[in-house]
């Protein structure tokens, strides 16, 4: 009896954590975009709500500055200077990313939480465009945009 209370427990502390962000959708955001200044690009950042890793956050950083929080469910972007850039994400590691955006692109990068050797990292990668528009529909926008 005490096990099966002990596993109740636990699989309610895991759901828990895996509770997405609250915010407005990607289509009803994307319809009051803001433009793009000339010699700008958009960099958009975000997570897929995932079973794993779910209740883990890490900020993410544009070129040394914070652009937002990886969050599942949750998106941002960032409108940037066209030209190199680093993403990085910082758990107990630094997780790296780095990208060139040219004037008037548009870049997704998808952060994600994995598990290696016991310990939660979030991880960054390059997304192309036709993924990434699959992907973001469903997600909630976290935070007024930043430029870099």
């Amino acid at each position: 009896m005490k096990c099966v209370s002990l596993a109740g427990i636990a699989a309610m502390a895991l759901l828990t954590g895996c509770t997405a962000v609250s915010g407005t959708r990607f289509a009803q955001q994307e319809a009051v975009m803001p433009k793009l200044s000339a010699g700008q690009g958009r960099v958009y950042f975000y997570r897929v709500d995932a079973f794993t890793g779910g209740g883990m956050a890490a900020p993410v950083m544009l070129d040394g500055m914070v652009a937002g929080d990886s969050l599942p469910g949750g998106y941002f972007f960032v409108d940037a200077a066209a030209g190199k850039h680093e993403a990085s994400a910082t758990t107990r590691v630094t997780r790296k990313l780095n990208f060139v955006l040219e004037p008037g692109e548009t870049k997704y990068v998808r952060t994600k939480a994995q598990f290696e050797e016991k310990v939660g990292r979030v991880v960054l990668e390059l997304v192309g465009a036709e993924e990434a528009r699959r992907e973001l529909p469903s997600l909630n926008f976290t935070g007024a945009p930043k430029a870099n």
